[in-house]
């Protein structure tokens, strides 16, 4: 049996034969990013790689970093190993991370989700023998609805409270999540406001031809016009002094953990919206079932329940230590000790709860040339995320 490609060091996963390392947790040479979420883009490292389509947001949160954008399915050499990055559909720039050696394919899948979305390029299945996958809702319990039907439901919400000269506050994460709510926005209700961490990242979505209705600042909209808003504002600021500008508003907060009993009374919010920019249960289960992989190895989440699922489908599967973190909810940590007793009182998994595997997608396009990664000689830079975790 050959050496794993990928383990785990200090530092974070690391591509033993590339000598690269995938969403380092610790300053590194060269790290490849799966996406711009703070818990896994973070500063310090002297070259970055990532989509082509993420390097603005990187930009945007990370500063003036040494980055190399790649077009999905484009492929590049380095000592040996030949990468690629393919649609995760999680976020803008969201990506996996395919690494071939020797006949060998890995694949690293970042944070993603299986149901597409306006915002961001749809999650593609790639096949390979060994998955590496994420489980931040890796519990039979999290089935989400379709989105639309979220976003009906927001926007009734939101109609109500207009018609009553109410403001609705709507918290979630600014990256990411904002902009997909901001996508199914019935902009004919009333002004879509947004907190300054929204708005620019709102623009970083347009510059890369994502379609968004418009919104505006709070200074720009007029007093009397408030009543009838939406405004989408980051976790960060609830009970701040920016939002209670606004007075007697009602508030809702968008996250796969309002799926959980209690969650919305914990938030002390009016509305809850289950809305998540991860996979759920089956989500999960269709993507791996997708790869084709016989191994699996789970990063971060509900590890021990899938894991322990899939040796059941007999799989070989087991999880790496990480400090990757959890987007949904700033910090959640409500949220997680929630979903901890589930985990340990979790009911037998049977082979209903796995959907068919999927039919085997044909081989993702590969450009014919190839090329070395560029040289590293950028200096360290800042991490500069505002508000980590909402």
């Amino acid at each position: 049996m050959s050496a794993d490609m990928v383990i785990v060091r200090r530092e974070g996963l690391y591509c033993v034969p590339g000598q690269f390392y995938i969403d380092p947790w610790r300053p590194v040479e060269r790290a490849v990013i799966t996406h711009a979420h703070g818990d896994h883009a973070r500063g310090g490292h002297q070259h970055y790689l990532a989509a082509a389509a993420g390097v603005n947001v990187l930009k945007s949160r990370l500063g003036p970093v040494n980055i190399t954008g790649l077009a999905y399915g484009e492929r590049v050499v380095h000592n040996g190993v030949t990468v690629s990055l393919h649609p995760a559909g999680h976020v803008l720039g969201s990506a996996q991370v395919r690494m071939e050696y020797r006949g060998e394919v890995w694949v690293a899948s970042g944070d993603y989700k299986v149901e597409p979305d306006r915002t961001c390029t749809p999650f593609e299945p790639v096949r390979c023998d060994t998955f590496i996958t994420e489980s931040t809702f890796g519990l039979p319990i999290y089935r989400w609805q379709p989105q639309q039907e979220i976003f009906d439901d927001i926007n009734a919400w939101w109609a109500a409270n207009a018609a009553q000269g109410r403001s609705s506050v709507l918290l979630g994460y600014s990256f990411g999540k904002a902009q997909r709510i901001l996508s199914g926005l019935d902009a004919g209700i009333g002004p879509i406001i947004c907190h300054g961490a929204v708005q620019n990242l709102n623009q970083v979505y347009r510059d890369e031809g994502v379609w968004l209705p418009p919104s505006v600042m709070v200074g720009e909209v007029a007093k009397s016009e408030a009543g009838r808003a939406i405004v989408l504002a980051p976790p960060s600021a609830a009970g701040s002094p920016w939002i209670k500008r606004f007075g007697d508003f009602s508030d809702g907060f968008a996250s796969g953990w309002m799926q959980l009993r209690g969650a919305r009374r914990r938030r002390g919010v009016d509305r809850g919206f289950v809305l998540s920019d991860h996979a759920d249960w089956p989500g999960l289960l269709s993507a791996i079932a997708a790869t084709g992989a016989q191994r699996v190895i789970v990063t971060h989440g509900s590890i021990a329940v899938l894991v322990r699922w899939l040796q059941q489908q007999g799989l070989q599967a087991s999880g790496f230590d990480t400090e990757y973190g959890d987007d949904e909810a700033e910090d959640a940590p409500a949220e997680r000790a929630a979903a901890a007793p589930a985990a340990h009182a979790a009911p037998p998994l049977v082979a209903a709860d796995m959907p068919p595997p999927a039919t085997p997608p044909a081989a993702p396009h590969m450009a014919p040339a190839a090329r070395t990664a560029p040289p590293t000689t950028a200096p360290p830079a800042d991490e500069g995320e505002e508000d980590r975790h909402a």
